[in-house]
């Protein structure tokens, strides 16, 4: 079925937000008070999976640590993210995809807490129609909040596209047999997204912005 393009479901971290280097430094402070090792590889590599399953695959021998190293990294990261922002052209983007008549949601390794605190910074939440973050769902890259989210839209997954920077994302869409298309300029690899077969990998907010509308176009016209 070439249905048309309804909806595109963004990624968090790494997609719409330059959060990744202060995820990573916030992790590596709450691994440290616990005299936990943790490379910038290693926690860069679990940024898309909800927090319960982040504290397991980086600390899988201190179970009993999880929710105060949890803590710690939340704590650390609210207090120093005051200068997380959108990538550039992120704002102008979903204006853009709004006005094309494209509907937009959220999907997220985040917290609900985090991701509203991050929608009331960003003043975004009048343009998403649907959000789901990790903590009331399953985590990536199982598909539930990709199928709660069109539950909620009343759409099918060929009528949607999910967009973001790691295997997760795309994993999760390839899952439930949604379209997806994966960014370079956040966590993961051109060659670990090409695995999941995407519909085009942006290097750029621009290039992602370009596609994205030509496609809608494409779909449309089909």
């Amino acid at each position: 079925m070439n249905s048309a393009v309804k909806l595109v479901i963004f990624d968090w971290d790494g997609t719409l937000f330059d959060s990744v280097g202060q995820i990573v430094a916030s992790l590596k402070f709450a691994a440290d008070q616990y005299s936990q090792p943790l490379t910038d590889a290693d926690a860069k590599s679990i940024i898309g999976l909800g927090l319960p399953e982040v504290a397991q695959r980086l600390f899988p021998t201190v179970p009993e640590l999880h929710s105060e190293i949890l803590q710690s990294y939340a704590d650390h990261y609210v207090a120093h993210s005051k200068g997380d922002m959108w990538f550039e052209g992120v704002a102008d983007m979903l204006q853009e995809l709004r006005d094309a008549g494209l509907q937009l949601a959220v999907a997220t390794g985040k917290s609900r807490k985090g991701l509203d605190r991050v929608l009331a910074q960003t003043q975004s939440h009048e343009l998403f129609r649907a959000t789901r973050a990790a903590s009331e769902t399953k985590s990536k890259p199982d598909p539930l909040m990709l199928a709660e989210i069109l539950a909620e839209t009343g759409l099918r997954a060929d009528q949607a596209i999910m967009v973001g920077d790691t295997s997760y994302d795309l994993e999760m869409a390839l899952n439930i047999q949604m379209p997806r298309v994966g960014v370079s300029y956040g966590v993961h690899t051109v060659e670990t997204l090409q695995h999941f077969q995407p519909l085009h990998i942006a290097h750029t907010v621009n290039d992602l912005t370009e596609f994205l509308l030509e496609h809608v176009k494409l779909r449309l016209a089909v």
